[in-house]
């Protein structure tokens, strides 16, 4: 008891002094705060962008370029989209997009656009295709205003497709694809090369399902409708709106080539055929003759012997002496 007796109590001067230092640590502190954020704050409270000031300080321990936050939160609430914190775009929602990598600025712009132009696209959609690498105001802006995709698109050179009717005559065609973005098959659909070849597929087809290159023709359209019927934008990311022909040219007879190609070869073959045969009765003949000479060398050998024979008769006597037989036959004649 006497310990606390012995404190001396802190005098009127010494609060008074405490508090206004306390108070002038306040102020300045306040007066940073104001300096750094206060402007943000202050721009996204006089357009009703809902930005708070702890939300304000927390993006900067969070490395967050507040200045992008509080500018695509006031572009949605002037352009009268739903910023509310629970099911709208809210500042959270924005933070996390732009901690995920994500294109704050260009989904916000996406959905100003769609929003224009009585699209539904919410800020989940839209954040998702932005972080699918797709870029969604692009995407946007295709599904107001279709884009043309040219068939074959030219970057190996080719400049038209080429296809054969079934009488043979090749046929060269360009194409103009007319396309609009399905914002529903965006995620996960296939890119505009898929599109360029279900359509180079399916022009190819139309025209080898002609009877005659003439009928093609006389209307070109056929080859749109036939390709166009085949559901070509199943599971892409566009809906094809027309297919048009610009450009058709006759190319060479490629049924008449090959058939004078296929004449060739059958001629090659008969020729091949005819050399063998000559090559087998030259081997034939060469044969026959090394036979005849063969046949040739043992007359001659025969030949050589008769002399010899001869002699060897004269020697045993045996010739012009007549045989019993010999006499027996004299007699009965």
């Amino acid at each position: 008891m006497q310990c606390f007796l012995a404190l001396e109590l802190p005098t009127a001067y010494q609060l008074t002094l405490g508090g206004v230092f306390l108070g002038g640590v306040l102020v300045v502190v306040l007066i940073a705060v104001l300096a750094k954020w206060g402007s943000y704050w202050f721009q996204a409270f006089m357009s009703g962008a809902d930005v708070s000031m702890k939300s304000l300080i927390m993006m900067s321990f969070l490395r967050i370029d507040h200045r992008l936050i509080v500018t695509a939160k006031v572009m949605a609430a002037q352009a009268g989209l739903s910023i509310d914190r629970q099911t709208g775009m809210s500042t959270k929602r924005l933070q996390a997009h732009f901690l995920a990598g994500g294109d704050v600025m260009n989904v916000v712009q996406a959905q100003i656009a769609a929003h224009r132009a009585g699209i539904d696209l919410d800020f989940d959609r839209a954040a998702a295709i932005d972080l699918a690498g797709r870029d969604v105001l692009l995407a946007v802006q295709t599904s107001v205003s279709p884009k043309v995709i040219h068939c074959p698109s030219g970057k190996n050179g080719q400049a038209t497709l080429s296809a054969v009717a079934r009488n043979g005559v090749e046929l060269r065609v360009g194409a103009r694809v007319t396309v609009r973005t399905n914002l529903d098959q965006l995620i996960g659909g296939a890119t505009e090369e898929t599109i360029i070849a279900r359509v180079g597929q399916g022009i190819i087809t139309a025209i080898g399902s002609a009877e005659s290159h003439m009928d093609v023709l006389e209307m070109p359209s056929k080859i749109s409708k036939g390709a166009i019927s085949g559901g070509l934008d199943a599971n892409t990311a566009f809906a094809i709106v027309s297919i048009d022909i610009y450009d058709i040219d006759v190319g060479e007879n490629i049924g008449a080539r090959l058939q004078i190609d296929q004449a060739d070869a059958d001629m090659r073959i008969a020729r091949a055929q005819a050399e063998g045969r000559r090559a087998e009765a030259a081997a034939l003949e060469q044969q026959m003759k090394a036979l005849v000479t063969e046949n040739r060398a043992a007359f001659v050998s025969a030949q050589a012997e008769v002399p010899a024979s001869l002699a060897e008769a004269l020697r045993k006597g045996n010739i012009g002496r007549t045989t019993p037989r010999r006499a027996q036959r004299n007699s009965s004649s």
